[in-house]
């Protein structure tokens, strides 16, 4: 305990960066550094094993690097018979206990906690300092700035913002290979012959199986399994990881970064999500080692420009259509979605192989590449009018990468079109077609692809119609809409009576 009052520092579990702004000033010798373990946050969705255990694991890691730098850290467990189980009792606990005259924390990533942290000066009677987080390489209040000065959010224009603002892949100004998207040069077909290097792997070490015992015992009812955890616990693992994608991953990732192939969960895919959502890694070096590889000639610029714009334009563009919307945006409902979420979400036990796949991988791994959560399992949902809090919900509660700030637009903005087109452009709803074009699931699915209708159709194919003609009001002014309208009215009567049928019977039988 310190001798004099001091100032309580909070780092939350995806905060794990020495360079965060909570610990830019940080003082060893009259700052505590806490960090606790609440079953608050562990429950307010059932979060998958893994993502629990990971994350307990790198922030016991994180803890001990600090105390190794010099710092007072106070770090309560789980289990700890101490712990009150919220983030409120703890700091509580925390400011009686070393007598703190003020609190530090950097602004957290979900707006719920935001809303909770922004009572506790009232709370607690002591100041409490919110800092802006400076992890991302676009802050709040300059997308904001960008956002007024447009007349609509597109995440191209952004990108290119981006682009010029962090001088990233240009020559001279200019876009390097003289195009700002190289997007059309990554949608090859997938290869089922091919052999994708195995993922960047760790042994537990004796923390980490403590963490995983630790999950077995409190969260044994939460989805997933822990069966050989194999992740990266801290940040020199994180960095290995980085590196053996840039080596073996990203020369292949722009042309196969949409396919999909059975029994082939990752593909060329960087696996590193989880670890620059929760601090582990910066945007800013992946950026700049995925280019050191383009001006190496170690990878080709459509794999390296398709990978920095998932980073430098995507990820911080829907990190600020976040915060520019909440909290309404949490409850939008634009086609006025139901439906409950089906049991198959959970078990994978279903006679479509696309979902059954997807589902049953991101059971085991807790991961599943954006084409399989946005075009299989975002597009169900969509086509089969599930309720967007249900899927938010769940894709909050599977996956190891998941927070609320990331998820919700992804889910809400882009899987499920539920804000009406706050950025998307259109419904990103399609048939079977697209799924056979950019997968090999088809071939050994119970259903046939290539049947529109009837008990043998893929369920995907009459689901779309169905969906187009129930929500004709909402959408047939879109611009992007008039091809699948013509369609439509070009379909006999007979053809559209079946569809109906179909997807009625089906739709019973989902829930």
């Amino acid at each position: 305990m310190k001798d004099t009052r001091c100032t309580i520092r909070l780092i939350l579990g995806d905060q794990l960066n020495k360079s965060i702004a909570t610990l830019k000033d940080a003082d060893p010798a009259s700052d505590i550094i806490l960090m606790t373990e609440v079953i608050e946050e562990v429950t307010y969705v059932k979060h998958h094993k893994l993502k629990i255990a990971f994350l307990f694991s790198a922030m016991r890691h994180f803890a001990k690097s600090l105390i190794e730098d010099g710092f007072d850290v106070a770090y309560t467990k789980l289990d700890d018979p101490l712990n009150k189980g919220s983030f409120i009792d703890e700091i509580q606990r925390a400011i009686g206990l070393y007598d703190a005259e003020k609190i530090v924390v950097t602004s957290p990533g979900e707006y719920r906690l935001l809303e909770n942290f922004e009572t506790w000066e009232k709370l607690f009677g002591v100041p409490v300092i919110i800092l802006e987080d400076d992890r991302f390489l676009c802050s709040t209040p300059n997308f904001l700035n960008w956002a007024n000065s447009r007349n609509n959010l597109r995440m191209d224009a952004f990108y290119q913002y981006m682009r010029k603002e962090h001088n990233i892949l240009l020559e001279a100004g200019k876009p390097i290979g003289g195009k700002w998207s190289f997007d059309a040069e990554n949608r090859e077909k997938p290869d089922p012959s091919l052999s994708t290097p195995n993922p960047k792997s760790f042994v537990p070490d004796e923390i980490t199986n403590d963490v995983i015992e630790l999950v077995r015992r409190h969260c044994h009812d939460h989805f997933g399994c822990l069966n050989n955890f194999n992740l990266a616990v801290e940040r020199s693992q994180a960095l290995e990881v980085l590196k053996a994608f840039i080596d073996e991953r990203l020369p292949s990732f722009g042309r196969f970064q949409d396919a999909m192939i059975e029994n082939e969960p990752f593909m060329y895919h960087s696996l590193i999500s989880l670890y620059l959502n929760c601090g582990l890694l910066t945007p800013l070096e992946i950026i700049r080692a995925a280019e050191d590889a383009l001006h190496e000639c170690a990878a080709p610029l459509n794999s390296v420009e398709g990978f920095i714009r998932q980073i430098l334009g995507w990820r911080e563009f829907i990190r600020g259509v976040y915060w520019l919307n909440m909290p309404q945006y949490k409850e939008l409902n634009y086609f006025g979605a139901n439906k409950a979420l089906p049991s198959f979400y959970w078990t994978g036990e279903t006679k479509m192989k696309c979902m059954a796949q997807a589902v049953k991988q991101t059971r085991k791994y807790g991961y599943a590449h954006h084409i399989q959560r946005l075009m299989v399992l975002g597009n169900f949902a969509l086509l089969t009018g599930i309720a967007p809090q249900a899927v938010n919900d769940w894709f909050l509660t599977v996956y190891t990468d998941a927070y609320e700030w990331v998820e919700l637009p992804n889910v809400s903005g882009m899987a499920l079109f539920a804000d009406g087109g706050v950025f998307a452009t259109k419904p990103y709803a399609a048939s079977g077609a697209y799924i056979n074009r950019m997968s090999n699931y088809c071939k050994t699915c119970h259903y046939k692809v290539a049947e529109k209708t009837g008990s043998d159709a893929c369920p995907f194919n009459y689901l779309y119609w169905h969906f187009i003609k129930r929500n004709r009001p909402l959408l047939e002014e879109n611009i992007r809409m008039k091809m699948p309208y013509r369609t439509l009215d070009k379909m006999s009567a007979e053809k559209l009576d079946a569809i109906d049928l179909d997807s009625k019977l089906f739709l019973s039988k989902l829930t």
